[in-house]
């Protein structure tokens, strides 16, 4: 007589997607290269309460291979990994982590894509700032930005309209700025900044 083959009962909590209470806050630090959000973002993650990822987008684009790329596919290529990285940071958001994204919106459809995409009320702009002169002595001295990238951007990254916050690197330390965005975040004003641009800047295009 055969013996009946049983199969062993699964944990059936291995099986339930874990819920998730709340959307994550993203910080999105808009700035030139070489403006400092990398640094800035680095030290919020010290001072910052409670659990918090740092999402570059320098990072998604050292994932790449090192195959070649033809200039006149290089751009495609750049949006398509900054259209990519958009919905990571969605995503991590919409599972309920908090998030400081360094990314700069140099280029108009990027803030309109993440307009789409995140959740105003969770958003918190900061504007980057730094003096040209300055920026370009920063990109000398690190020797490992293309040159001349930071005044390509200069007068587009912040040319969409208003922002939560307004920190210049040219006065404020990352830790300065770090701390200034910390107590900004528990009364913040609504609506915030992605807010007003959904109403205004994403219902003109």
């Amino acid at each position: 007589m055969a013996t009946e083959m049983t199969t062993p009962t699964a944990d059936p909590d291995d099986a339930r997607i874990p819920d998730t209470a709340a959307g994550g806050t993203v910080i999105l630090l808009n700035g030139t290269s070489s403006s400092g959000k990398s640094s800035m973002a680095q030290a919020l993650l010290e001072v910052l309460d409670g659990t918090w990822f740092h999402m570059p987008v320098d990072a998604f684009h050292a994932m790449r291979c090192d195959h070649p790329i033809a200039d006149e596919d290089l751009q495609a290529e750049i949006d398509r990994t900054a259209k990519g990285f958009h919905r990571a940071v969605a995503g991590m958001a919409a599972a309920g982590n908090n998030l400081v994204v360094d990314h700069p919106l140099s280029r108009r459809w990027r803030l309109l894509d993440l307009l789409d995409l995140l959740v105003p009320d969770d958003t918190v702009l900061v504007a980057v700032r730094c003096p040209l002169p300055e920026l370009e002595r920063r990109e000398r001295e690190r020797g490992d930005r293309q040159p001349g990238l930071a005044a390509l951007q200069y007068g587009q990254v912040h040319a969409h309209g208003p922002h939560d916050l307004d920190l210049d690197t040219s006065l404020l330390s990352p830790q300065e700025s770090a701390l200034r965005i910390r107590d900004f975040l528990p009364d913040r004003p609504r609506p915030t900044a992605f807010a007003r641009l959904r109403r205004t800047v994403g219902n003109q295009d």
